[in-house]
């Protein structure tokens, strides 16, 4: 799902916030998250609560933070990459292992987050915020003013909205519905398996706009495109713009996503770091992500501090109907991985 869920026109760009009211801190903490996907407002909150002076830089992909890590820069001190990169920061040695002695709010983790397949003992994780990835569509501009909740309006769109769709600028969003829409193995091995959703992805990049995961609000709300493929917290926010918005959840499946708060290995703030991820597993606290964010959250009594529109919203709070629909991460081996790069680089030349 990270803003990824809304704009990421920012791209790495550092927003530095004073420490209110108090030249007097006890540290620093150097924090890297998605464009638009953290109130400037709760830095503000978790200053006055700590005593720790700090900074907010933004990035726009799993794969550019990726990037950034393996060279060396950043010098951040915590992260927020989805559950898909968890194993793959983690064989690269880019995270650090965390001291849960200094972590006792992961006891208000609910249920259902506190074993994740990713990272079943939170070793180097806790869960930020979490939603689904589908796509929106504007009733007022697609053909009959209502299209088919499958995958199939944006895999192949109609000819009248030609170079009027956007797909996300990430393999990792874009393979996955294809899979769940030819009915293959989003982890297959087979090379057969794998030219199948390439095929899919060549024929559909003539019909698109773009592919840029920047912006997905502002461009929907301003009705510059008539479909885009979207996280649901985006489509919230640009809906509230623009009611004749739908969010889809395809009969095929929806990709369900997690994006997590973690320790980088090269972290030198790492006290602040755990007070940090430690503060945001506070109820009310992780509640005002989700309000700025429109994301649902792992933690249990956050609910009460929620804006109440949130629950209101089926694109946020998902239909009984539509539960089945929602497909949890599923860990690929290197080999599928790496055919699924290959269709990547095939599509991006």
């Amino acid at each position: 799902m990270k803003f990824r869920r809304t704009p990421f026109a920012r791209t790495l760009v550092a927003a530095s916030l004073l420490l209110a009211g108090s030249a007097h801190a006890d540290g620093t903490l150097h924090f890297a998250n998605w464009s638009d996907y953290f109130p400037p407002e709760l830095l503000k909150k978790f200053e006055k609560d700590t005593g720790i002076h700090a900074t907010l830089d933004s990035y726009d992909s799993n794969e550019t933070l990726l990037a950034k890590l393996k060279a060396g820069g950043g010098a951040y001190d915590v992260v927020v990459p989805s559950d898909s990169f968890i194993e793959i920061f983690v064989k690269e040695g880019l995270l650090q292992k965390l001291d849960k002695s200094q972590l006792p709010n992961l006891a208000n983790l609910k249920d259902k987050f506190k074993t994740l397949t990713y990272d079943p003992g939170h070793d180097y994780s806790v869960p930020y915020l979490w939603g689904s990835t589908g796509y929106s569509y504007d009733s007022a501009k697609v053909p009959g003013g209502k299209l088919d909740e499958s995958w199939k309006p944006f895999f192949e769109p109609p000819a009248e909205l030609k170079g009027k769709v956007v797909a996300l600028n990430s393999i990792e969003e874009l393979y996955a519905p294809a899979s769940y829409y030819l009915g293959v193995d989003e982890c297959t091995e087979d090379p057969k398996e794998a030219a199948k959703i390439q095929d899919l992805l060549l024929k559909q990049k003539p019909m698109l706009a773009m592919y840029n995961s920047d912006g997905t609000i502002e461009r929907m709300a301003a009705g510059e495109v008539s479909m885009h493929q979207q996280w649901n917290g985006a489509f919230h926010r640009a809906h509230a713009q623009r009611d004749s918005l739908v969010y889809v959840y395809p009969k095929e499946g929806v990709r369900l996503f997690i994006d997590n708060l973690t320790i980088p290995k090269d972290a030198t703030n790492i006290k602040e770091a755990h007070a940090f991820l430690n503060w945001m597993m506070q109820p009310e606290n992780i509640a005002l992500a989700s309000n700025f964010a429109k994301y649902n959250n792992a933690i249990e009594g956050s609910d009460k501090y929620m804006d109440k529109e949130l629950f209101d919203d089926p694109a946020i709070n998902t239909p009984a109907d539509k539960l089945d629909r929602l497909k949890p991460f599923k860990l690929c081996s290197p080999k599928a991985l790496q055919l699924r790069s290959k269709v990547w680089t095939k599509l991006k030349k």
